[in-house]
């Protein structure tokens, strides 16, 4: 009886992990036309109840202008320390996408997450939840409201 237990109990920690499977999800963010420097954008994700969850990525290589994405900044501070090392990349210039990839629980797909990008041109605008999309299973494009034209979710 031992040794059942002890397989069954083998069995179950080899196999749990797969139970939580995440997949690879896409986040394109296609910018507007404008004139100016390129554009500081953090791509974050919120919980259910719009709370700061995790950054996924952060466009801009000078720190001291990611106080200019409002939202983000502020639910960063919050948390405490800002640890950013491999998902930071250049900014984006007028016109252009930025393709960020992200593995993300399958718990985390159609349970109310949300992904936010903030947007920022040194000395032009400030944009927070420049682009707001749900977190879903299916693909899905939404409009921004600032220096994002669109944000679009593919799995």
């Amino acid at each position: 009886m031992k040794k059942l237990a002890a397989l069954l109990m083998l069995a179950t920690a080899l196999s749990a992990p797969s139970m939580a499977m995440a997949r690879d999800v896409s986040i394109q963010t296609s910018l507007v036309q404008y004139s100016g420097h390129a554009a500081y954008l953090a791509v974050y994700l919120t919980n259910p109840d719009g709370s700061y969850n995790s950054t996924l990525w952060v466009s801009g290589h000078k720190t001291k202008y990611y106080g200019d994405l409002r939202g983000w900044a502020r639910a960063v501070s919050r948390g405490g320390s800002l640890n950013l090392d491999g998902i930071t990349g250049a900014s984006v210039g007028s016109g252009d996408t930025l393709t960020v990839h992200a593995n993300l629980a399958d718990t985390l797909l159609d349970a109310g997450y949300q992904i936010r990008v903030d947007s920022a041109v040194e000395n032009g605008g400030q944009y927070a939840d420049d682009a707001v999309i749900d977190l879903t299973s299916t693909p899905a494009t939404a409009s921004g409201t600032g220096y994002v034209n669109t944000i679009s979710l593919g799995l």
